[in-house]
């Protein structure tokens, strides 16, 4: 932190009450956009300049999309925003009580301050785990794998030992939710379609792909007909679905499954769960489940002008008493109400209890395959899709980047290709080695 000494947060004084967002994700950018010029200064504080369209990242990793498609920069979305200034700097705690956040460059006084940061990988507090899988939540942590991945597949060209090639070419993905099923299916694709016109040399049959998962079937938080749909497509691309088994252990050589079975593996990719991203200070018997308590408005409890909306919030109700679902239209729809509130406050108008709209939840696996659970219907296969791919194109941040998605899309589509398959920075898995490299 010393490099940092020289810096300081220069945020003028306001006569209006000052709001400090954490976090610019789904949740932060809507209720940034909702308090525009609306008798409130805002502040974001965010440790990158962009945000992440976090759905597509699997692509990123799996080569199909180049990382700048699905980031978009923070400063240009609130550019004709009046007393609104983005800070990138990490925030490294909160003093409820003095009202102040902390942050690497400096501390700053607030009124009404709103974590809105997210969630980060759940390792359920394996080490090793941590240590040596890849996760996917941040776009560094999918170029690492991209190249890793690559990486790999070079060298098992030049490896005799039929062992060793085994283990460079086998993936082991843990989690059957969303994310680990998209994987899965462009994993699947690449065996069947791209990566053997790259390899001739190699033959693909000795590539094989395992999906993990604890619970009885995949895509838990969807309909039974999803979950099915989605093994079927799954095993068409030759994935193995081992379903009730968890990964005990990973050595960076092999995964030990907890039915026994030990898989060579120079790869695996944590997929298994989220946990919320919580900041040094927030009072302890207000954590559960690691998120932070909050009432129907968002407040959290106990604390005077702080909230909490997305991932890191729990709101209990009795219709769902674990807590909305840590998923982007929950924290698309809190931010915005939350905006709605602020200004509510302002005129001595009644707050709105925040009540989630589920619109449906989506999840391919691989060209034309798709399905999709929508409040009152359930579908899958080429229409599902399609339906997926809208809904996906409209939420990305920025006309050019969905432009530029769409036509690596349509690339892929037509050519059975992908386009990024370049190993631009070289991934150490020592992070030692990675530091000292860097």
């Amino acid at each position: 932190m010393e490099h940092l000494s020289h810096l300081q947060l220069d945020i003028p004084d306001s006569p209006l009450p000052r709001i400090i967002i954490v976090g610019g994700g789904f949740a932060g950018i809507q209720l940034a956009k909702g308090l525009k010029n609306k008798k409130y200064q805002v502040v974001m504080f965010d440790r990158n300049n962009y945000h992440t369209f976090q759905p597509l990242l699997y692509q990123v990793a799996t080569a199909g999309l180049e990382p700048d498609s699905i980031a978009g920069a923070l400063r240009p979305l609130f550019k004709k925003q009046s007393d609104f200034y983005f800070r990138m700097a990490r925030v490294t705690g909160i003093d409820v009580k003095e009202k102040t956040v902390k942050t690497l460059v400096g501390e700053i006084d607030y009124d009404y301050l709103v974590l809105a940061n997210g969630s980060k990988t759940n390792y359920f507090g394996n080490q090793n785990l941590m240590d040596k899988t890849f996760p996917l939540k941040q776009i560094p942590q999918a170029l690492d794998l991209r190249s890793h991945m690559l990486q790999n597949f070079e060298q098992s060209v030049m490896v005799k030992d039929e062992y060793e090639k085994d283990a460079l070419t086998n993936f082991v993905v843990v989690g059957g939710g969303p994310t680990g099923v998209e994987v899965s299916g462009a994993l699947g694709e690449l065996k069947k379609h791209v990566l053997p016109n790259d390899y001739p040399e190699l033959d693909f049959e000795i590539m094989k792909l395992h999906l993990v998962d604890a619970g009885p079937r995949l895509l838990a938080a969807m309909s039974e007909k999803s979950g099915e749909k989605a093994l079927k497509y799954l095993e068409k691309f030759d994935v193995d679905v081992k379903l009730n088994t968890l990964v005990q252990d990973y050595d960076g050589q092999k995964a030990t499954l907890s039915d026994g079975t030990v898989i060579p593996a120079r790869t695996v990719i944590w997929a298994a769960g989220v946990t919320g991203n919580l900041v040094e200070g927030i009072p302890e018997n207000l954590i559960e489940k690691g998120r932070v308590r909050v009432d129907e408005f968002n407040r959290v409890p106990e604390v005077d002008g702080l909230y909490a909306i997305g991932d890191v919030a729990i709101m209990k109700t009795e219709q769902l008493p674990n807590g909305d679902p840590m998923v982007a239209q929950v924290a698309l729809q809190q931010g915005k109400l939350l905006a709605k509130n602020f200004v509510n406050q302002l005129k001595s108008k009644a707050l709105v209890a925040f009540s989630y709209n589920d619109k449906g939840s989506l999840a391919t696996i691989g060209r034309n395959k798709a399905v999709a659970d929508l409040p009152k219907f359930h579908f899958g296969g080429l229409f599902a899709w399609f339906v997926w791919m809208f809904i996906h194109l409209i939420s990305i941040i920025g006309f050019r980047n969905r432009l530029v998605v769409f036509s690596n899309w349509v690339w892929n589509y037509l050519t059975y290709d992908r386009g990024t398959r370049l190993i631009i920075r070289t991934f150490v898995k020592d992070k030692k080695a990675r530091t000292k490299q860097t």
